[in-house]
């Protein structure tokens, strides 16, 4: 049995009635080790009281992630003290609702290799204090797990889809694939046209199969998680400025657990320092380049048109 166990079985006997000497006796513990303390608890003390400010700060953190923060600033640990200090703090992360896991063996159609490969978008919904609407539109580059963008408001149609891509790619060049749903914002007649006007590929998954689009799926969790269901909203143009901002933190401060707890964007500047080769093209993501299913979709269409001008 160990000293402390020991010191605590001495306390216990003196509320029981027993002399000091008479209960150090028994539970065979000296005396004068009654008043030690532990130079380990002054040590930890700074680092637990960091450590409980941060995890206010960011209540949906765990151990692991809060270990990163605590590493920036000087209090580099193993992940096995890091455990212990979260333990002794009485710190624990509320626990969400289990879901039915899919097999992680299922294979991701069209899965990048490097960045700006391929882009993957999908909507959020929540509403503000005041009743309105919020519609977002997040779309994430599936290798550097970045949030390029997150649009928000109350209706967002095709022709908004259409803006938002069109800014990125001229900030970013375009990506090999798009991935989305087949949701109708996804597939209308307008955007496809953009789509193939831009030489993208696409990598629609298939119905029912959510998995398949992961990395917008993960990312939308998050978004949700830790901004939409902490913060609260009281108007849309407020929605729009607090969900900029976590997306800027997410990209440049959140450790991610998939990138070896890098932020994003460290990720992004270790692989564009990273050889060529390192991270390839598009042939390293599917071979040789073909027209994804709305391109002939698409053609199918104008052909049909073509058909009915020519016999009018």
């Amino acid at each position: 049995m160990s000293v402390p166990a020991r010191r605590r079985q001495v306390a216990y006997g003196r509320q029981r009635g027993l002399s000091v000497r008479r209960a150090c006796t028994l539970f065979s513990v000296a005396r004068s080790a009654l008043s030690y303390q532990s130079c380990k608890a002054a040590r930890d003390a700074p680092v637990i009281a960091r450590m409980k400010a941060l995890a206010a700060q960011y209540p949906r953190y765990g151990y692991r992630r809060i270990r990163i923060f605590l590493g920036r600033d000087g209090h580099h640990m193993s992940p096995g003290r890091a455990w212990r200090l979260w333990q002794a703090a009485g710190l624990q992360v509320p626990r969400k609702r289990p879901r039915r896991r899919v097999a992680a063996t299922r294979p991701r159609p069209q899965a990048p290799s490097g960045p700006n490969q391929v882009w993957s978008y999908d909507f959020v919904f929540d509403r503000c204090a005041n009743g309105q609407q919020l519609k977002c539109l997040t779309v994430t580059d599936e290798f550097t797990k970045e949030g390029l963008a997150i649009d928000v408001d109350g209706r967002i149609r095709s022709p908004r889809v259409i803006d938002v891509l069109s800014r990125l790619v001229s900030e970013r060049g375009p990506p090999a694939f798009l991935r989305s749903d087949n949701g109708p914002e996804f597939v209308s007649k307008a955007l496809l046209s953009w789509i193939v006007a831009q030489g993208i590929n696409t990598a629609l998954i298939e119905p029912g199969k959510p998995w398949q689009n992961g990395v917008t799926e993960s990312f939308n969790g998050k978004f949700r998680d830790e901004c939409l269901s902490l913060e609260w909203f009281r108007s849309r143009a407020e929605a729009k400025v607090i969900i900029e901002s976590w997306r800027q933190h997410y990209n440049a401060v959140r450790p991610h657990s998939s990138l070896g707890y890098l932020t994003p964007n460290e990720f992004m500047a270790q692989t564009n320092a990273a050889p060529p080769h390192a991270t390839g093209r598009v042939a390293a993501v599917s071979g040789p380049s073909r027209p994804g299913p709305l391109h002939h979709l698409l053609r199918e269409e104008q052909m049909h048109e073509a058909r009915g001008a020519v016999s009018s």
